[in-house]
């Protein structure tokens, strides 16, 4: 423990009794949700050390937990593949028991419940990546407790984790534009997913902010109503860059551009998202931003296990920041 750092300099710093406090680092009742993680995130802050309820329940309780993704992400987004081999980690770090299950597009469609939750073998669920608003409406007769990874819906009051999708692409946007870039595309179906359109409203945004015009026919479609990726219709006035909503598909536009005789960066520069395999596989490598999956699943495991202890407990939407990764895909204009 830091020195000098009690529960009463804790409340110093946030304005409030150490009696509050002591009771949101012992998951006691008598604070808000959102209070509670404000006092234990400064409590780390100041290296004070301390077991909650919740700590002693994650080490002294095994738990099952599912992961719920749909069939068209294991076959068309790697990354999610990624997040569940970093969710398995996370679970087997706490000695506790991970089962995914793949949801078919038919089941989907049809409505049918998932096999873990039927069967009765998980205690909580992770539902990752975005699922039809039919079926979500569906789960709120879920017997077990769940929340959503990577996705959030404003029509559903469902606990959820995600990357900070607007503000990292507004940052990547802003980037292109400080080196010269004027003429920027939108590559995504804004409708797809709601991260994909907080994307595009961080786009927007940085283009606004220096008065660049918010152009139609930059908005590039990737993906049908499905959510399967479909070839990329490029507009005839070509842009000078483009911002694509993830690296599998800025990797894919790049052979695209090549193709089309462009050198990139020389004439065109593309930026991608994620940090996954394809910005490191494609040549230039990706400027992108790099999402924190450790920090997303760290945290959603800790909201499925405390749900899991404590029915009823509500966490609301949490946050987790990115970070500019600068690679060779942008050159400077100016």
């Amino acid at each position: 423990m830091a020195k000098d750092v009690t529960l009463r300099s804790i409340g110093e710093a946030l304005g409030i009794s150490a009696v509050s406090v002591s009771k949101a680092l012992s998951d006691k009742e008598g604070v808000s949700d959102e209070m509670r993680e404000i006092i234990k995130h400064k409590a780390d802050e100041m290296g004070y050390e301390y077991k909650s309820k919740l700590t002693k329940e994650i080490k002294n309780q095994n738990h099952k937990i599912g992961v719920l993704i749909a069939s068209r992400y294991i076959s068309e987004n790697a990354f999610y593949s990624q997040i569940n081999t970093v969710i398995l980690q996370e679970t087997t770090r706490h000695s506790d028991t991970c089962i995914m299950e793949i949801l078919s597009e038919e089941h989907e469609q049809t409505l049918v419940s998932p096999n873990m939750v039927t069967n009765r073998s998980v205690d909580g669920m992770i539902i990752l990546g975005q699922l039809s608003n039919k079926y979500i409406e569906m789960l709120k007769n879920c017997p077990v407790p769940y929340i959503f990874m990577d996705f959030y819906s404003a029509n559903y009051n469902i606990d959820s984790v995600v990357s900070d999708n607007m503000y990292g692409s507004y940052l990547i946007t802003s980037y292109l534009i400080s080196k010269g870039y004027k003429n920027i595309a939108f590559v995504g179906s804004i409708k797809a997913t709601s991260s994909i359109c907080d994307r595009y409203l961080g786009y927007q945004k940085a283009l606004i902010e220096n008065n660049l015009p918010l152009r139609a026919e930059y908005i590039i479609e990737d993906r049908d109503e499905a959510g399967k990726f479909i070839p990329l219709t490029l507009p005839e006035d070509t842009p000078d860059s483009f911002v694509c909503n993830c690296d599998n598909i800025a990797f894919f536009l790049v052979q695209q551009l090549k193709d089309l005789g462009y050198r990139l960066p020389e004439d065109i520069a593309v930026v991608g998202y994620d940090d996954y395999i394809y910005s490191s596989l494609c040549t230039p490598q990706l400027t992108t931003i790099r999402v924190n999956m450790e920090e997303m699943v760290h945290k959603a495991y800790k909201m499925i296990v405390s749900k899991i202890n404590s029915p009823g407990i509500h966490f609301g939407r949490k946050v987790i920041n990115g970070k500019l990764i600068v690679r060779d895909s942008v050159r400077s204009r100016n």
